[in-house]
């Protein structure tokens, strides 16, 4: 699938609210850069950890919430 339909449904996932999808890509891409495994089945090597994030959120692997420190 393109990238740019992942981020579409990645987007459509957090209500269309840009600032929430870049924190959660930025916070999931940081876990996987430190070792956490993929919840999608993608050859880590392959795809940059940014990518594999909106991936996951498109997929529906991750839930988001906006939390208080972040409003």
């Amino acid at each position: 699938m393109r990238l740019e339909k992942i981020a579409a449904e990645a987007l459509e996932r957090v209500g269309f609210d840009r600032y929430l999808l870049s924190i959660a890509v930025a916070k999931r891409a940081n876990e996987l850069a430190t070792g956490k495994p993929p919840l999608i089945d993608v050859d880590v090597k392959k795809y940059k950890y940014t990518d594999i994030a909106l991936m996951e959120i498109a997929a529906g692997k991750l839930k988001i919430e906006l939390s208080s420190e972040e409003k």
